[in-house]
């Protein structure tokens, strides 16, 4: 595994936690669609939580083969957003009266258990068995896009890390391409008008 996605995650989590430092304990507070702040929060620390929960020592069948394709596997979990949001609402209330300190936990443990994994590390996600180095950059997409919405939701810049941003953005243009979007992408990016109407590349 290269170190270039574990320091590239760590700075992603470091960003997350000193964002949810800030947070003044309005945590009812909306934040994105049916989400209040700690639903955000919450929300958002699975991307750590996941990493600590599906992690495994020794390879078993690697069914996705990058981060593009574990993402094309979860398409169908993502089309229910009634069970996104719901679990979001869960992994808040899982915070406890002190979320800024949970989330802070985590990050410290799960960064541990990051750095001291070994080249053969794996991950058992639900939809599909990948290398660790492959599914840490799907978690680094995460936290650059919800952090950027709890940034927003604080009324603060969301001035995500040079390279978290860059590994996100990389991923986006790979997701784009292989869903056949490039197209009205690279047409919004470069200032020719809007994307369509809900589009998303997810």
């Amino acid at each position: 595994m290269t170190s270039d996605s574990r320091t590239v995650y760590a700075t992603a989590v470091g960003w997350f936690v000193e964002l949810v430092a800030r947070i003044d304990g309005e945590w009812d507070a909306p934040a994105l669609g049916v989400w209040s702040r700690r639903d955000l929060v919450g929300h958002t620390s699975r991307a750590m939580l996941t990493v600590e929960t599906y992690l495994r020592d020794q390879p078993g069948q690697i069914e996705a083969a990058s981060p593009v394709d574990y993402f094309v596997r979860t398409r169908a979990m993502l089309a229910d957003p009634e069970a996104v949001a719901a679990r979001g609402k869960a992994a808040g209330e899982a915070l406890g009266d002190d979320p800024a300190a949970a989330v802070a936990e985590t990050a410290a443990r799960v960064l541990a258990l990051v750095a001291a994994a070994g080249d053969e590390a794996y991950v058992e996600t639900p939809v599909a068995d990948m290398w660790l180095a492959d599914y840490l950059p799907t978690r680094t997409f995460e936290l650059a896009v919800h952090t950027a919405d709890l940034a927003t939701a604080l009324g603060l810049p969301p001035h995500v890390p040079p390279t978290a941003a860059a590994e996100a953005l990389h991923l986006v243009a790979d997701l784009a391409v292989a869903g056949g979007r490039a197209g009205p992408l690279l047409l919004a990016a470069t200032g020719r008008g809007p994307v369509p109407p809900d589009f998303s590349v997810l």
